[in-house]
This record gives structure tokens, sequence and C-alpha cells, in this order.
């Protein structure tokens, strides 16, 4: 079973154009309150997403392949370094998150900010879904998928990455590492052209996982949207290898 994970500010359709370019059977989990409603009790924090994935993926029949994309990736190594037993392989980018020398960027800092925070949310909600469509067209998101993005923006998910932020300071790596070996094979995904990844930093990370480290050359941030066929063939490849 293939586990894709998306990240902020995206949905589990994130996955869609991914899912249909690879063979065998897979799911997109949706984060709580990202495009779907928060489970009663739950309080966004990087903490209870972990909690939140490793029931999903014991819910699940084995093995799996898990796919961590942003904070999906984030998610993804901690299960990797410590719980690494649970899966066949696993597959994350952006591996500077889990690295212990990782910075913020801009749009994190402000999150993490109260007021700051809430007030760029708020602004985000008082514009139209075109014109939020608009600004994720200028990270490289064709027309439609920055709409599809931009149409799953609501209160609700501003709420979660505020929480989910906040409660990642300095970094991940504070908190989760330092990571040992994982139990399965992995790999640390760089797309080239990621404005949010840095690829020193990434196969550092690789390193201390004992992961593979591959770049997606000439890819985004947003590659499962950009270049899904791209991605689709790095995942197989690397499945078979396993094999």
């Amino acid at each position: 079973m293939i586990v894709f994970v998306h990240g902020v500010p995206e949905t589990a359709a994130t996955w869609r154009k991914v899912r249909e370019a690879v063979a065998g059977e897979s799911v997109a989990l949706a984060l709580p309150g990202f495009g779907c409603p928060v489970p009663d009790g739950f309080v966004p924090s990087k903490e209870a997403y972990l909690q939140w994935l490793l029931g999903e993926l014991d819910a699940l029949d084995g093995p799996i392949d898990l796919v961590g994309h942003d904070w999906g990736a984030g998610l993804t190594y901690p299960v990797a370094s410590h719980h690494g037993d649970r899966l066949r392989s696993w597959v994350a980018d952006v591996g500077n998150i889990a690295h212990p020398d990782y910075v913020w960027h801009d749009f994190a800092r402000l999150w993490q900010t109260p007021g700051d925070g809430e007030a760029f949310f708020a602004a985000q909600e008082a514009q139209s879904v075109d014109e939020r469509a608009a600004g994720y067209a200028t990270l490289g998101l064709d027309a439609d998928d920055a709409h599809e993005m931009a149409a799953a923006g609501d209160a609700t998910m501003g709420r979660c990455i505020l929480g989910l932020y906040r409660s990642a300071v300095p970094n991940p790596h504070a908190d989760w590492g330092p990571w040992a070996p994982s139990a399965a094979p992995g790999m640390v995904l760089h797309p080239t052209d990621d404005p949010f990844s840095d690829a020193t930093l990434a196969a550092e990370t690789a390193e201390a996982l004992g992961a593979r480290f591959a770049t997606l050359d000439g890819a985004g941030h947003f590659w499962p949207y950009q270049a899904p066929e791209q991605g689709a063939a790095a995942l197989e490849a690397f499945w078979a290898s396993l094999d």
C-alpha cells in the first residue's frame, strides 16, 4: 500500500496526479483540518499530527510505502527514524526541515508570531478564491492547480497551520532528533528548483537516516502538481530497487 501525506497549505488532492501516474494501490491521507474536519479533542501540533499519522498507518494493511511532501515529509522523518518497523519503505522531500541547523522560512516565522499569523490568515480569508489563487500561481502552479489549492483554504486550515508551526520552534529536530538510521529503506528527494529546500542539509539528513538522496531536476516545491510524471518515475524506480 502506497500512503501519500500532503503538506501546507494543501489537501490530499495535491497527490491526485502522482497517484494516477504510479502503479499499485494507494491512499492520500488528509491531515486533520486540511480540507476535512478536525476530530473532537484534536489540538493541532506537530506531535498531534505525528500521533494521528501513526494511527492511520496502523489502521492500514501493509506493507506500507510512505511518501511525504512538505509537512507530510516533516512527519515522515520521525516515523522513518523512530517507527521504521511499521514501513516497507519511505520517501520524503524538504530534507532540510529535519536537519538540526534548519531555520524556518519567512512565511513560517510570520505564522509563528502571535498576532501576525492570525492577521495573515484573516487577510487570506478576506480575499476571493481567485485572488488567493493568483498568489499560488507565483510559486509555479498552473491556473487550475492554484485554484484547487486556494479553494481549500479556510479558517480551520489557518488555525491548524498556526498550531502546527508554533509547535515546531526552533525546528522539528529540536524535539524529534537526533535521528537514528531508519529500519526501513528510504530516500530523500530534492527538487532542484524548490526555494524551500536546501540540497546540502537535505543530503545530510539522508545520511543521518541511512537513506538515499536523489534530485528531481528542474522541479519546484509543488512537484506533485508541477512534475507528477517525473516524481512518479523516481518513486517507482526506488520501489523497484527494493524488490
